[in-house]
């Protein structure tokens, strides 16, 4: 149906036109009015709005501190689940590679070299699992066992004699040992 010869589309969009115009009036004349009084604070709310300050601080402080905690003690399993597993497989080599050569077996030579890669491969990954997170005791604890595996692995690949090859296994067995109670202790 035609009204006066507009069809109902095209009052749509007058009517838009007024409505949209009408609500910015509302709008300016709404921003302009101004509220008279004065501003005054209300003495009883201070203290409970100190107490809501220094609790959101407090919390925020306790939320990063556990966050830190929980990073150094990823870091510190990082490291130290590096020396278990890897320490394992190379006490394990130079075990097979000392029962080889204590009974002549002939394939003695052949594990010298399983039992070195073994060492020196414990060694480099104990050793670059650390991170400036962890304590210092037990990154020296890391790089006292990496520097005893590596030694231990000179001694076999130098053929070394007795003294000098026993000596070389006490202390990575000392390191090792003194390794993995600094990371007990650093678990707890």
């Amino acid at each position: 149906m035609l009204i006066g010869g507009l069809s109902p589309k095209r009052l749509r969009i007058p009517a838009l036109v007024v409505g949209t115009l009408a609500a910015m009036a509302m709008i300016i004349v709404g921003c302009n009015s101004v509220t008279s009084g004065t501003a005054s604070i209300n003495r009883a709310d201070i203290p409970v709005y100190r107490a809501s300050v220094s609790s959101s601080s407090e919390a925020s402080v306790a939320s990063e501190s556990e966050r830190q905690k929980s990073i150094t003690r990823a870091a510190v399993h990082s490291s130290c689940d590096v020396l278990s597993s890897s320490s394992v497989d190379a006490i394990t080599a130079v075990n097979n590679y000392v029962d080889a050569f204590n009974t002549n077996a002939a394939d003695a030579a052949a594990k010298a070299p399983l039992a070195i890669d073994a060492l020196n491969h414990s060694a480099d990954v104990v050793t670059t699992s650390e991170s400036n997170l962890l304590a210092p005791n037990l990154r020296d604890g890391l790089n006292a066992w990496g520097d005893a595996a590596k030694g231990l692995a000179a001694a076999i690949a130098g053929n070394f004699g007795p003294d000098e090859f026993n000596a070389a296994v006490a202390k990575l067995n000392d390191t090792k040992n003194t390794a993995l109670n600094l990371c007990e202790a650093a678990y707890r």
